[in-house]
């Protein structure tokens, strides 16, 4: 039997490492846009600021600690609001991308705009949908599935 805060944990870990694993793979291995170290210093500076990128590893381990709090939170938010969205019940696949495309407007729409007030605007095009589809794909419905596993002997 699983327990609550596992499922949290679980869900929260795999969809982290999911993210974060594309993202280093997609925009530093195979579009060479950036670097790993890069990615991480930058989810830093939403604390840190400038000073991110100048503070070395433990910068790099900060942007990765703050990753998984925030998988941590959107899992824990899901898990919370299970079991008073109906929908959530009928289909998982779906619900699971209803709720990545969430995440991506509440971080790029909402939190991002918070945290860096001078911020590209945003274009309609491959890289936007392309990071669409990472959270829909490594954080919603991974979210969604374990989180459907835990609640299934209730519904």
């Amino acid at each position: 039997m699983r327990s609550k805060v596992r499922t949290i944990v679980s869900s929260g870990l795999v969809a982290g490492t999911l993210d974060i694993t594309a993202a280093i793979l997609i925009y530093a291995g195979i579009l060479h846009k950036t670097t790993a170290e890069k990615i991480l210093q930058s989810i830093a500076s939403g604390i840190f600021k400038k000073e991110a990128y100048t503070g070395g590893a433990e910068m790099t381990f900060a942007g990765l600690g703050l990753h998984f709090l925030i998988a941590f939170i959107f899992a824990w938010f899901y898990f919370k609001i299970f079991p008073y969205i109906p929908f959530f019940k009928i289909n998982t696949l779906l619900s699971g991308v209803s709720y990545g495309f969430f995440i991506w407007i509440i971080m790029n729409l909402v939190v991002l705009p918070i945290v860096f007030p001078v911020l590209p605007e945003k274009k309609l095009d491959f890289p936007l949908l392309l990071s669409i589809l990472i959270v829909i794909c490594c954080v919603g419905i991974p979210i969604a599935f374990i989180t459907r596993k835990y609640y299934a002997k209730w519904y």
